[in-house]
């Protein structure tokens, strides 16, 4: 039975291959209750009869309802495969049934159960709060064709009304206060981060360096418990030959994959590749990266072609599929970001379209980090390319492109992808990501 810690994820396939998982509930101390809400990519209520609580005991397709799990009272019992595709995710939450604070909770847990027994337990007490009412307490959500659970505890001021404000669904006769999320939860314990190292020094020990090189320029700027997801985006035109014959893109791939390592525990990265068309791969993880980017390219030889607008386009549709990769009048909201490195050596036959996916995507929990391999000149301000004679001037004014809810976007130049040391790399990864965080949970694309 593995404990899980908060930010902690976990693979469900291994654990219930048939996608039936029960969740046990309890509490001491406060009594609480328990709710489920069935939300769609951009974080909210797919329809107000996918809300299971004890006035709504069950979803209209059977995945989710109400159920004692063993010796637990509360609990839900999921059959993911009866899910509608439209639900992306699925946050089990509690409130308080009455008067008191989450401070009060004596003793909480949320267990994972599925046919062979008790597989995974989530421990929450009082002292993981102050003067909330509410709380998320974990959630399933899709990925790579699967689903996955992650412990969250985070708390909300206010009760079950600001629970179903926050997802968007309507409070019958009741004002929606607005929820004012808590402080954000405290960094996650360091022996996550010792198993991660451990699973990268038996499975990929080539990577190790690397991955504590990403560690130290992310501790830097203070993301050392940061948490998001991480897509490698490859340009595939034609031009492009000799990088990938040298080895110099699958060296720099797995360079990304060690900073992925870092964000996301399951020590995988998603990949897109582009030319005249978009190409989704497979992701690039531990168990796969030694020879990725060659086995890649043979089955998605070089194109003529390079289409920055159509390739964004894939990203967000994939991520975000509720705007269909077009214009998105609200916010979207996640839990984990997307981190974006954008790969290219030549400009854009698409440059109108690109500009609008940037100005878009702004309202997106996505950052894009453009790398230009080219020629370029270091500014004495910043470490990013001030181009008086590049070969980027469009990704140059993509930087600072107008019309954007939030600067979404870096870019700096290199003439070759081995240019700099792994650390100096790190650093420029991170020169604009952080600021973005901090903007991008201020405008509540991320919570």
């Amino acid at each position: 039975m593995k404990q899980l810690s908060r930010g902690e994820r976990l693979a469900l396939a291994s654990y219930a291959p048939d996608g039936a998982v029960q969740a046990g509930l309890s509490a001491q101390g406060l009594a609480l209750d328990f709710a489920c809400f069935a939300l769609d990519a951009g974080g909210k209520l797919v329809e107000e009869r996918y809300m299971t609580f004890f006035n709504q005991p069950q979803t209209p397709c059977g995945g989710v309802r109400v159920g004692a799990v063993g010796a637990d009272r509360d609990g839900f019992v999921f059959q993911f495969g009866r899910l509608p595709a439209s639900v992306e995710r699925v946050t089990i939450t509690a409130s308080i049934d009455g008067g008191g604070t989450m401070a009060q909770l004596q003793a909480g847990s949320l267990r994972l159960v599925s046919a062979q027994g008790e597989f995974a337990r989530f421990d929450f007490s009082g002292r993981d709060f102050a003067a909330e009412q509410a709380v998320m307490l974990g959630e399933f959500y899709r990925k790579d064709g699967g689903w996955r659970f992650m412990a969250v505890g985070q708390g909300f001021n206010g009760g079950l009304a600001a629970l179903v404000t926050h997802f968007g669904a309507d409070v019958a006769d009741t004002p929606a206060p607005v929820p004012a999320p808590a402080p954000p939860p405290p960094p996650l314990p360091k022996p996550a981060t010792i198993n991660l190292e451990k699973r990268v020094e038996q499975a990929a020990p080539q990577l190790v360096s690397l991955v504590k090189s990403a560690g130290v320029s992310l501790a830097k700027v203070g993301l050392a418990e940061h948490r998001a997801r991480v897509c490698l985006v490859l340009d595939i035109s034609g031009s492009m030959s000799a990088l990938y014959k040298k080895g110099l893109v699958q060296r720099f791939a797995e360079r990304i994959l060690a900073l992925g390592c870092r964000f996301d525990d399951d020590g995988a990265i998603d990949v897109f590749l582009f030319g005249r068309n978009v190409h989704r791969g497979e992701p690039m993880g531990l168990d796969n990266f030694s020879n990725y980017v060659r086995e890649i390219i043979e089955r998605h030889p070089l194109e003529g072609d390079t289409r920055y607008g159509a390739a964004m386009e894939a990203v967000r549709r994939y991520y975000f599929p509720d705007a269909g990769g077009g214009e998105r009048k609200a916010t979207c909201q996640a839990a984990l970001p997307v981190y974006v490195m954008f790969v290219t050596d030549g400009s854009t036959s698409d440059k109108p379209l690109t500009e609008r996916q940037l100005r878009w995507a702004s309202r997106e929990p996505i950052f894009w980090q453009f790398m230009g391999i080219g020629k370029g000149k270091k500014s004495k301000s910043k470490r990013l390319i001030n181009f008086a004679d590049s070969d980027f001037p469009f990704l140059e004014k993509l930087d600072e492109l107008d019309g954007r809810l939030l600067d979404n976007a870096g870019f700096f130049s290199v003439e070759r992808p081995d240019e700099h040391a792994d650390a100096a790399l790190y650093d420029l990864l991170m020169d604009e990501y952080p600021d973005w965080v901090k903007q991008a949970k201020g405008k509540g694309l991320i919570f």
